[in-house]
């Protein structure tokens, strides 16, 4: 089971991202397959993400993945379909900074991929080829996703630091 502990800790990156990226007119998308907008909520709770947050697709179904952000990759948990879902949920919203979560949490393996292994796609503008993480958490099918969000957070925190430091910003 998730803790208390996990979650503050996902609400003080949220907030850490809501404090980096104020005034610099990035804006950040996610799209979300096994966190089921888990990380959207995280996102959308923080301080100013209106200014900044476009918003989540969530995409459960392999059907979504496809017609929606074109996912072609044979596997939908994989890292290819990790690629392509970041590549377009940034084309659908027009974010600076984009990361897609796809992967299995459990309790059986899907697309030959065990429970826990979790590929995330980060991508930011102008950049030609989004950044692939693959991550394992272990544990029951809650805590992979709360796990998994934490992990996002961070992953979001890092590349935004990148971004604006190529900016030239604060």
């Amino acid at each position: 089971m998730p803790t208390d502990r996990q979650d503050a800790g996902s609400t003080a990156t949220a907030k850490r991202i809501a404090d980096r990226i104020e005034g610099t007119g990035v804006r950040i998308g996610v799209s979300e397959s096994l966190t089921s907008g888990l990380l959207a909520s995280f996102l959308g709770a923080a301080p100013s993400s209106s200014d900044w947050f476009l918003g989540g697709l969530t995409a459960y179904a392999t059907s979504v993945k496809r017609s929606v952000l074109d996912v072609t990759a044979e596997a939908v948990v994989s890292p290819e379909s990790a690629a392509q879902m970041a590549d377009g949920t940034a084309r659908l919203l027009g974010a600076d900074l984009t990361l897609s979560i796809t992967g299995s949490g459990g309790p059986e393996p899907q697309d030959g991929q065990e429970p826990g292994t979790v590929f995330f796609g980060v991508t930011a503008a102008g950049q030609q080829q989004p950044d692939v993480h693959e991550r394992f958490f272990e544990g029951d099918p809650e805590t992979v996703i709360h796990s998994t969000v934490a992990e996002a957070l961070e992953l979001i925190s890092d590349r935004l630091d990148k971004l604006l430091a190529e900016r030239g910003a604060r």
